[in-house]
């Protein structure tokens, strides 16, 4: 079940599951007349057959259409990331953060490469603003605890960066469409100081974006860049060992917004990798390799691979292979609360590569594991209208679902009627 908490002071309110009548009371453009969740199912079956009742398997799951944002505390600090290397971007940039710390008087959080933008170095006049700014490094800084919410300029990788900055509880993310796509963005720019007002009085609806937890397992390898304090030359924190009856291995956890992509790397041969679904061998994928994403990433990757696309409420894990050698290899949905594990098959005559959001791309050799499961922290995306529209409007305008020319209608001769 996903925790609810998102940072230090925002979180969830809203029913439980419950019947249409019982969804919380809201204000009339807000409200729905049923649940996102389908009806509680009946337990009885037929004259004399019923469920076997066990309490330690009961779970409540809040309705998705009543779920929206409130602040314990005000909010105060706002981590501010924008879209590296954009010049159309640094306007909007500063008029938000001139707005955020002289109107709103908070503390804003940005990468520290972001003030390095030659552009915003020579800009003399907002040099008194750029000093009131905390500066981070990816990789370095931890800064999770201190963020409360997040604001995104740019296009879908910034939401998927913002992710990556936040192993644990995300704070809630705001998400600006300033970039090609758009997808994962649903604000325009235009009027944004109503909108984050909103946000910072806690008026807005709520989209949890499930993430993927992976656990990647390495035979251990020395490595030469190692330096003092556990710290390697690209200042990624080293991984931790752990040791079993085979010795000692590597293990390191991502958090993922889109997918994890296993494939062939640079190799000609067929991928050749084994998919075990909790702890059962599924099937051997032999082609360029298997996508698995979160509903939020079957728009991504997986919708170019030929999968379906799911609403991201829908409590889900999809596996899509990419260019099987097979004409019956489909994509598959499985529930969310299973374990996925991938490993390279004993007879596989190459090694394979795996990335995470298309990020941190790393080689997987005999005897290494993917371990996958659905994250309890998945990423509060806040919404422009609610969970639905929002993503039929993204389905429409960014991917042109079902655009096609209507077909003409049969003309009727007047005479023709008598």
């Amino acid at each position: 079940m996903p925790k609810c908490p998102f940072g230090k002071k925002a979180c969830l309110i809203g029913k439980l599951h419950a019947a249409p009548e019982e969804i919380m009371e809201l204000p009339d453009r807000f409200r729905r007349t049923r649940s996102l969740h389908g009806p509680c199912p009946v337990t009885t079956f037929g004259p004399k057959a019923c469920m076997l009742q066990n309490p330690k398997t009961i779970m409540h799951i809040q309705d998705p259409a009543s779920q929206r944002l409130t602040w314990n505390k005000p909010p105060k600090s706002v981590l501010v990331i924008k879209k590296i290397r954009d010049a159309s971007l640094l306007q909007p940039f500063k008029d938000l953060c001139i707005y955020l710390t002289e109107v709103n008087n908070m503390i804003v959080y940005v990468e520290k490469k972001v003030l390095e933008d030659p552009t915003i170095v020579n800009d003399d006049s907002f040099g008194p603003v750029k000093k009131k700014f905390c500066t981070f490094r990816e990789d370095y800084d931890d800064i999770s605890n201190q963020i409360d919410f997040i604001i995104c300029l740019g296009g879908d990788g910034t939401l998927l960066y913002a992710s990556s900055l936040f192993p644990g509880s995300v704070p809630p993310v705001m998400a600006f469409h300033l970039g090609s796509l758009g997808f994962l963005t649903p604000f325009n720019f235009e009027n944004f100081q109503s909108k984050v007002t909103q946000v910072i009085e806690g008026n807005a609806a709520l989209v949890l974006r499930s993430r993927l937890k992976v656990k990647v397992v390495k035979e251990h390898r020395e490595k030469k860049t190692r330096i003092q304090n556990g710290i390697e030359e690209n200042g990624v924190m080293s991984p931790t060992l752990e040791m079993n009856k085979e010795g000692f291995k590597q293990a390191i956890q991502y958090q993922v917004l889109n997918e994890v992509v296993v494939d062939r790397g640079p190799s000609s041969y067929l991928s050749n990798v084994d998919v075990f679904l909790d702890g059962h061998l599924i099937t051997t994928v032999q082609g360029d390799g298997v996508i698995v994403s979160t509903p939020t990433g079957s728009t991504a990757y997986a919708a170019a691979a030929g999968a379906s696309m799911i609403h991201p409420n829908v409590p889900a894990i999809m596996i899509t292979p990419i260019c099987p050698h097979s004409l019956s290899f489909r994509p598959i949905v499985v529930p969310a609360g299973v374990e996925l594990k991938i490993m390279l098959s004993p007879d596989a005559r190459n090694t394979a590569w795996v990335s995470f959001d298309g990020r941190k791309r790393q080689e997987i050799c005999h005897g290494d594991s993917i371990s996958i499961t659905t994250s309890c922290y998945p990423l509060p995306s806040i919404c422009f209208q609610d969970p639905v529209s929002d993503w039929f409007e993204s389905l429409a305008e960014c991917l042109h679902w079902n655009v096609r020319k209507k077909q003409n209608n049969f003309v009727v001769d007047e005479e023709e009627e008598f």
